[in-house]
């Protein structure tokens, strides 16, 4: 989007930049699901055409971000701070990186998902991205929160987002200390390279559920001083 649509846009609203880049970077995280599919045949061809579907999405969302913060106005006749909405969408950001560097890391080494793993990996995969989901519907609520004033039956239901929110980033935690644990078992039987730096994707993907929740964090605290 061109800067001279984004300041048409921000006329409008201020909030529907931030969701349009909430929308991209929870489109550029979902992207990790076929790409970890082909990781687990093993088909690297595939895995990295899904890696470069990843890096073009992190881009758009890169764009996005770069728009928001030249265009923002410095005025808002908010109830929000301007750097409050930088903050958040700077926090919105990094899962898009992450999931960036991820993808970059697999197919950089070739990194296999060892078959005993695959499942709970999987099951982790999903609820690490059950997160950003959870991330985007709750800045999607932004527009209707402004409307009544961040107040009633609307903010209620945002704070039950977020709360969700941090439930699924327990569990998250919990999925991660039972495949770390896993992975410990199958070490032995692993180039320890390999070792290493798969329990560095397990970390990262868990940055997934952690950033989401960050997100989540960010807006709570922002609407704390509505």
């Amino acid at each position: 989007m061109s800067a001279n649509s984004f300041l048409g846009v921000f006329a409008k609203s201020p909030i529907k930049p931030m969701i349009e880049h909430i929308d991209q970077v929870h489109d550029c995280a979902m992207a990790l699901k076929p790409f970890f599919q082909a990781v687990y045949a093993g088909d690297w061809n595939a895995a990295e055409n899904y890696r470069q579907e990843i890096v073009n999405k992190e881009r758009v969302a890169d764009e996005l971000k770069r728009n928001i913060r030249l265009n923002l106005p410095g005025g808002l006749f908010m109830p929000v701070e301007r750097t409050d909405l930088l903050e958040l969408v700077s926090q919105q950001d990094r899962i898009a990186n992450k999931a960036k560097d991820i993808s970059g890391l697999i197919t950089g080494r070739q990194l296999q998902i060892p078959a005993p793993l695959v499942e709970g990996f999987d099951a982790y995969l999903s609820r690490c991205l059950d997160a950003t989901d959870k991330a985007k519907e709750t800045i999607g609520e932004f527009d209707d929160l402004l409307e009544v004033g961040f107040r009633g039956r609307e903010r209620v239901f945002v704070d039950k987002l977020i709360s969700e929110l941090d439930e699924i980033e327990r569990d998250t935690d919990a999925l991660q200390i039972t495949l770390r644990r896993q992975l410990r078992t199958l070490e032995n039987e692993l180039n320890p390279l390999d070792a290493m730096f798969l329990y560095e994707i397990l970390d990262w993907v868990g940055d997934l559920a952690d950033l989401a929740e960050r997100v989540g964090a960010r807006f709570e605290l922002m609407l704390a001083r509505v």
